[in-house]
């Protein structure tokens, strides 16, 4: 189980100033966001990944395994507490007003 961080960077979230990095290379069975603009989840049969938004107001998660997706606070496009994610699988979130809402999806992969 590892996280592999690239570029570091600084970026500024809710007023605060974040030290992350561009992309992060998550292989746990749980992780929370921290800032990146993308994290691509591998390595593990499956994972959970919390978006936190204090530290990230948008990302990138691309799954290489099952991941389910659960935000800190609110709803996922208002009405979703999680929503799964299957391998292959490339979604773009974003943060605002209490809420996290998905701005792209590639869908099934395998359909």
């Amino acid at each position: 189980m590892s996280i592999i961080r690239t570029i570091p960077s600084q970026r500024l979230i809710n007023g605060e100033v974040i030290n992350t990095s561009e992309v992060s290379l998550v292989s746990e069975r749980e992780y929370q966001t921290n800032g990146e603009e993308c994290i691509i989840v591998r390595g593990v049969s499956e994972s959970v990944v919390t978006l936190n938004s204090k530290t990230t107001d948008h990302i990138v998660v691309k799954a290489m395994t099952m991941i389910t997706i659960k935000p800190d606070i609110g709803k996922i496009d208002e009405d979703y507490d999680e929503i799964v994610m299957d391998r292959y699988a490339c979604v773009e979130f974003r943060f605002c007003g209490n809420a996290w809402y998905i701005l792209s999806s590639d869908g099934l992969k395998n359909s």
